[in-house]
């Protein structure tokens, strides 16, 4: 009976806004941060570094959101905390950068919150980890 329940509470449950974003290519100069999902490996996000801005996949529409504010240490044309802004859609992006011997022109990103705030919306938090590629 419990199982019966769970799964009826899993069919009507409302699907996450976040979805996956397509393949991505690194830019042709600067910095690009790759962010998937730590449970599956779906890319969810890219950062890049210039133009600063993030793309996400809201609602099954891929866009491009800008960058607002940024603080805290970071590399690679990156903040630790950084906040993206377009109309009613707020993303806030706070990740760890770890320099490795293994990893040329780039960097891994162990971890990563990304928050989505939108107006008259439930928010999302959503744990991610990466990649940093940088190119020219």
């Amino acid at each position: 009976m419990i199982a019966l329940l769970l799964a009826l509470q899993l069919a009507t449950a409302a699907p996450l806004p976040l979805g996956a974003i397509g393949k991505q290519a690194l830019p042709a100069k600067g910095c690009a941060a790759f962010l998937w999902s730590p449970a599956d490996r779906t890319l969810i996000a890219m950062a890049t570094a210039d133009p600063a801005r993030l793309r996400l996949s809201i609602d099954g529409r891929e866009t491009d959101v800008p960058l607002v504010a940024a603080q805290g240490p970071g590399g690679f044309g990156f903040s630790g905390s950084t906040q993206y802004r377009a109309g009613d859609v707020t993303a806030t992006l706070d990740l760890t950068i770890a320099e490795r011997a293994d990893l040329t022109a780039g960097a891994a990103i162990p971890s990563a919150t990304l928050r989505l705030e939108r107006v008259g919306k439930d928010m999302v938090v959503m744990p991610l980890a990466g990649l940093i590629g940088c190119t020219g």
